[in-house]
């Protein structure tokens, strides 16, 4: 995992140490050897949308590292006391500035490389003006002939547009993807 380890307890600010706890558990976790608190990491999560109009799907150029410039679908980390709609809501407002409605969980994209999940909905574009934040550098809809294949930011977008114009084509509907990123 790319994280950095935990280095001082969050309670008392002692120095942990790595071990398998006492408690019966079989994983080694950050432990704290004053308070004896066990430290969990647990993966991050990302929300975000597949906004479409017509048959054009919104993409972001993003303006932020990491793959600063390259394309990507409206997404961000989750916040607390959020939903993951609502993240992916949030997101998508402070990304493309779009209007839309939220329609249902399309993928879910297991990353532990990294230590995160990302989970997309689709969602419908109520106008096609947009208003991109700070985060992105243009917010453009593209037809799938026109997606900059080479040009996009994470294999997540990647694997969530290719399934979304794979869905589109059978006309069967959107099932939920679960998909292992390794």
């Amino acid at each position: 995992m790319l994280r950095s380890p935990i280095k001082h307890c969050k309670n008392c600010g002692s120095a942990v140490t790595y071990r398998v706890p006492d408690d019966g558990d079989v994983k080694e976790r950050a432990v704290c050897p004053a308070c004896h608190t066990i430290h969990y990491e647990n993966p991050l999560n990302v929300v975000g949308t597949v906004p479409v109009w017509g048959d054009r799907v919104l993409l972001c150029k993003r303006n932020i590292e990491p793959r600063w410039g390259k394309w990507t679908l409206p997404a961000g980390f989750m916040e607390l006391d959020e939903t993951t709609a609502q993240g992916a809501a949030r997101e998508t407002d402070e990304e493309a500035g779009a209007r839309f409605e939220l329609e249902g969980l399309f993928t879910v994209l297991n990353v532990p490389r990294v230590g995160q999940v990302h989970m997309f909905y689709r969602a419908r574009l109520l106008s096609d003006e947009f208003a991109p934040g700070h985060e992105t550098i243009e917010a453009r809809l593209f037809a799938e002939h026109e997606i900059p294949w080479e040009d996009i930011a994470f294999r997540t977008v990647r694997e969530t547009l290719l399934r979304f114009f794979e869905d589109r084509r059978t006309g069967k509907g959107f099932p939920v993807h679960d998909i292992d990123i390794t």
